[in-house]
């Protein structure tokens, strides 16, 4: 049941607030003063604050209404707070307001309009608890993966590339093959890197062969090796990235690609260690661990007839899936500030830009984008309109966000208004205003 703290020196109020709260479920504390109310919060979490603003006897200036106010926010700066006033203290409780008070509530007051107002901010208060909690269990959890394993300066902080990396540096000492299926620029040869970096043979080479990025035939040679004048242009015997890979880690990047009689050769080398080079007939012997990735749906392709069931099942013994970057928008932001670099900052509105494009070209498309960016902003903020997206406003001027860029924010985050307003760079105030004058309801 959610709790509300009244600190008023009138206990007839507290009583009527008791009674009318109680009928919605909601239980009251009440303390008659503002270091009761202080020393109340130390004890027990509570989800919202209703204060009076005058205390002692004869006193009606509001100050000591203000200065409990403040102390409430510095010591518990996201607990909402509703002001109880008389007429005469409306001025001080806009000034108020504006300094990050929820809401104020004029004596006598309206039930209803109260009780909405407390379930509004008690459900925004719970929110918010809850949310502190993830980030501060997810901060925790950041580092002590980053503490007890080597990420290769890797930048993240959403929760889905966190699972990735767990999985990732669990299996990296096993010695068995991993695949790593995702989207093209995801960044799935950094999760490889970070494999290497923490598995038994992390001393030993990193070797990697994108089988999309050479002809079929040549495929083979990169990988196995060739004997001099075993195909046109074979002037010399060369090692292939087995061999250059022995003790290491060998990285086949869009393995789908890999041909027919390359797909069967992998295969023995996975099963027995041993392989030929082009034009040769002498076995040669490597251990080597394999990590493979793909962003093409091998298992339609086995029914197809391109690709190697037997094969799969070798490469695929640990299956680790890359999520777009759109599915972790936590890490937009992170990565967006880090390809800046240090000197410029991003403009709000430019951060709701970059969380509401789709990034079809992923981690790579945001490199693209930033490093354009800063050299093109002419200024030291970056703005929308140096973003070059398509969704970004063409003024360079702050734009206010309009009813679908709420909906969809407020959608985004579950109808958390602190989340929202954070993302479009408005103050919870700001966002209810908007919200109030668009006709938009918590719920959109």
């Amino acid at each position: 049941m959610p709790t509300v703290l009244i600190i008023d020196d009138n206990p007839s109020i507290a009583t009527a607030l008791d009674v009318l709260l109680s009928l919605h479920d909601i239980d009251t504390l009440y303390a008659e003063s503002p270091a009761a109310g202080l020393a109340q919060l130390e004890r027990a979490p509570v989800d919202l604050v209703i204060q009076d603003m005058n205390f002692a006897a004869d006193t009606t200036s509001g100050e000591e209404g203000c200065a409990l106010f403040r102390e409430v926010r510095a010591r518990h700066p996201d607990l909402p707070v509703i002001l109880l006033t008389a007429w005469t203290h409306l001025d001080t409780a806009v000034d108020l307001i504006k300094a990050g008070a929820a809401d104020y509530v004029a004596k006598p007051w309206n039930d209803e309009r109260l009780v909405t107002t407390v379930k509004n901010l008690v459900e925004l208060g719970q929110a918010n608890r809850a949310l502190r909690q993830r980030v501060q269990r997810e901060r925790r959890q950041k580092r002590e993966l980053e503490q007890q394993y080597d990420l290769r300066g890797l930048v993240w902080r959403d929760a889905a590339m966190e699972r990735v990396l767990g999985i990732a540096c669990q299996v990296a000492r096993a010695d068995v093959p991993v695949l790593i299926t995702g989207p093209n620029g995801a960044g799935k040869e950094r999760i490889a890197e970070i494999i290497q970096a923490n598995s038994s043979v992390k001393d030993g080479p990193f070797v990697t062969l994108n089988c999309g990025a050479l002809p079929s035939e040549l495929i083979e040679a990169e990988l196995f090796g060739a004997e001099a004048g075993a195909y046109t242009g074979a002037g010399k015997a060369r090692a292939g990235k087995f061999e250059a890979a022995d003790g290491g880690t060998l990285f086949l990047d869009e393995i789908g690609n890999l041909p027919p009689a390359g797909q069967m050769k992998l295969l023995r080398v996975l099963e027995t260690g041993r392989f030929q080079r082009l034009g040769s007939n002498e076995e040669r012997q490597v251990k080597v661990r394999i990590v493979s990735a793909t962003n093409a749906d091998l298992p339609a392709m086995i029914k197809t007839g391109s690709f190697r069931e037997d094969l799969l099942y070798r490469l695929n013994v640990i299956e680790i899936a890359l999520p777009a970057l759109a599915r972790r928008p936590d890490d937009i932001l992170p990565l967006a500030e880090y390809f800046l670099g240090s000197g410029k900052t991003l403009h709000p509105s430019a951060q709701a830009a970059l969380l509401h494009h789709a990034w079809p070209g992923n981690v790579r498309e945001l490199k693209n984008v930033m490093q354009r960016a800063g050299l093109l902003a002419r200024g030291d903020v970056i703005l929308p309109a140096d973003l070059g997206l398509p969704s970004a406003p063409a003024a360079e001027s702050e734009s206010e966000p309009d009813k679908d860029a709420i909906e969809q924010a407020l959608a985004r985050h579950g109808g958390v208004i602190a989340q929202a307003a954070a993302e479009l760079g408005l103050s919870r105030q700001a966002l209810y205003r908007r919200m109030e004058r668009l006709g938009i309801s918590r719920g959109a």
